[in-house]
């Protein structure tokens, strides 16, 4: 998710009878993919049907560079669904944390932060999903090396991301050639087509599409700092959140800002603004935010902030991430992972490679337009309640693309509702989902697989569906 806090914060018992869901090309697979197994999570009460793995990729020798991914079969037919590649941002939280704990993930933590329960609309069931905290010193992913912690930027990440597919697919073979797909949110709106970029230019290199590369798709992405801050500060003034006077000083002092290294000047009217939006949760300012006593690091204000929470059904809890710190600090719960660091306590974001985050270009613009004739399917939605990257940011970065519109603006319906609203550019596809947040299957877990499926087959989104008289 997150983007460090404000705009940056940013299971299994197998029985006999689940050896089936072992891929059928399992003959096939290493010895460590098997090490990798995951036979069994704390917690977990009922059977699943797909198998799922964890475990270490090397992305650097010399330094000691270890990826920890978590990697989940499809429900049904593993063999003949794409992979889809999830990424959180920050920079500097956990894929595990956000994605797959809360999100996409077929396994979620309840509320006791002990016990897992079944994700109905995971996105495993249309595609093998897969999950890596990334860069090193995110979640359990670690170096040997200390200065790597100190040194992360964008560069090194979609290099280092680049490797760890490759060494991925060395660990799986029989994925070799599966369509594979890149999926994210937040700060891997840089992550992502950076990491396509690097993946299209692997591909040229080696000759032949090695990695098979069809498309990404990217969430309430940070894309473009002009055109975010502008987009942020507008959707904030336009829903009442801050005064005039503030709109106007906030587009003076940060419009040519960077997310990541925030200018002090900038910051001084952050903490007015801050204090004119009072107590709610900027990545769904629509919904009651967590009252437990949890601080989460704030980048954009420097400063600690505690947001409140209160109970809500399942559909969307606050505190889902309370669950996970719990959850995933259990020793036994890091023993079913494989997890070899346990040198500090397990967070969801690390203030360490926030901090101290290198290279963050102010614009991925222009890989999106080297990528757009690239033959990539590339969508990007929006979740039309989130006040960190909000939907009027999106717009303005789309706009900027001055992409031809071959379908134009209308809604979108999922069970006779309108789900969001969506326009099919030359190249690309915008989609926004009714009501949701800055972490759109969190708080829309429904109409988030509805959107995976469509583009996944690379269908519009679905219309209202005119039921007969007879």
């Amino acid at each position: 998710m997150p983007f460090w806090r404000w705009v940056f914060n940013v299971f299994v018992v197998t029985s006999v009878a689940e050896l089936h869901s072992i891929s059928c090309t399992a003959s096939f697979s290493s010895d460590q993919q098997q090490l990798d197994r995951v036979l069994k999570l704390p917690g977990q009460n009922f059977d699943v049907s797909f198998a799922h793995y964890a475990g270490y990729i090397t992305v650097n020798e010399e330094s000691g560079r270890d990826l920890l991914y978590w990697f989940f079969e499809a429900e049904e037919d593993p063999s003949s669904k794409p992979i889809v590649l999830w990424l959180n941002g920050g920079p500097g939280c956990s894929s595990i944390a956000y994605g797959l704990a809360e999100e996409i993930g077929p396994l979620h933590i309840e509320k006791d932060g002990k016990t897992l329960y079944l994700n109905r609309y995971s996105w495993n069931k249309v595609a093998n999903i897969l999950f890596v905290d990334s860069p090193v010193g995110v979640g359990f992913s670690y170096s040997n090396s200390y200065s790597d912690l100190l040194s992360n930027g964008d560069k090194r990440t979609a290099a280092d991301n680049l490797k760890f597919i490759e060494k991925w697919l060395e660990r799986f073979p029989q994925f070799k050639g599966t369509d594979l797909y890149l999926t994210g949110e937040s700060y891997a709106g840089h992550y992502v087509p950076q990491l396509a970029h690097a993946i299209v230019k692997y591909n040229e290199k080696n000759g032949e599409e090695t990695i098979n590369l069809k498309g990404f798709m990217v969430g309430n992405a940070l894309t473009d700092d002009f055109h975010d801050h502008f987009g942020v500060f507008q959707f904030m003034w336009s829903v009442g959140m801050i005064s005039d006077q503030t709109y106007k000083q906030l587009n003076a002092k940060c419009d040519f800002d960077s997310f990541v290294h925030t200018s002090e000047e900038c910051v001084e009217v952050l903490v007015i603004a801050d204090q004119e939006i009072g107590d709610i949760d900027m990545y769904s300012i629509y919904t009651p935010p967590c009252t437990a006593n949890f601080s989460r690091l704030s980048h954009i204000w420097r400063s600690k902030t505690v947001y409140k929470v209160g109970l809500l059904r399942r559909s969307y809890d606050p505190c889902t991430e309370m669950h996970s710190v719990q959850y995933f600090n259990l020793p036994e719960v890091q023993d079913a992972l494989h997890v070899r660091s346990r040198n500090s306590r397990w967070e969801t974001c690390s203030g360490l490679v926030n901090q101290n985050w290198q290279d963050s270009p102010q614009s991925v613009l222009d890989v999106y337009s080297e990528l757009l004739n690239s033959g990539l399917r590339i969508w990007m939605f929006s979740g039309d309640t989130d006040a960190v990257i909000p939907v009027t940011s999106t717009r303005y970065n789309i706009n900027a693309m001055k992409l031809q519109t071959v379908r134009p603006w209308r809604a979108w319906y999922d069970d006779g509702q309108v789900g969001g609203w969506t326009e099919e550019y030359e190249g690309l596809t915008f989609v926004t989902v009714r009501g949701a947040g800055h972490e759109v299957p969190l708080h829309k877990p429904k109409q988030a697989l509805t959107l995976i499926k469509s583009f996944l087959s690379g269908k519009s989104m679905p219309e209202m569906e005119l039921l007969s008289d007879s």
